[in-house]
């Protein structure tokens, strides 16, 4: 298994970092966002180090998912929230603050002044229909 001896989540994940654990296996770290953005925000980290989704294993990718799905049900049954975000950020344009693969579980309640939603503004379908297209030439 890859890690980075600097990379603070590969140091979460060796114990060398204290964390609030919510659960691990074979392949997955689970642990509570010391910044939360709301009660109960969790962390998925997969156990090896990738900086970024594109850089990530599909093995691991697949584990993290279904890591995200348990821990996102037991929130749900102790936080109660109205509903909750994943997100996930890819490099500094994105606000990416450690780069190792992570997904965010973020409970949300109604009203509660986080600011993640963008203004529906529909595409031109022509432009839409060619960079489709330019996408699919590239998988």
């Amino acid at each position: 298994m890859s890690t980075d001896p600097g990379c603070v989540f590969c140091k979460i994940v060796a114990g060398t970092i204290p964390s609030h654990r919510i659960c691990e296996d074979a392949r997955t770290f689970a642990f509570l966002d010391i910044n939360p953005a709301n009660r109960g925000h969790a962390l998925v980290i997969p156990k090896a180090h990738a900086p970024n989704l594109v850089a990530s294993d599909d093995a691991d990718l697949a584990a993290v998912m279904a890591t995200v799905r348990r821990v996102a049900a037991a929130i749900e049954k102790v936080v109660r929230p109205d509903g909750f975000n994943l997100l996930q950020a890819n490099g500094p344009g994105a606000a990416q603050s450690v780069l190792h693969f992570h997904m965010h579980i973020v409970p949300r309640r109604m009203g509660d002044g986080l600011n993640m939603n963008w203004g529906l503004v529909p595409g031109d379908h022509k432009e839409l229909a060619a960079l489709a297209a330019e996408i699919r030439a590239a998988l």
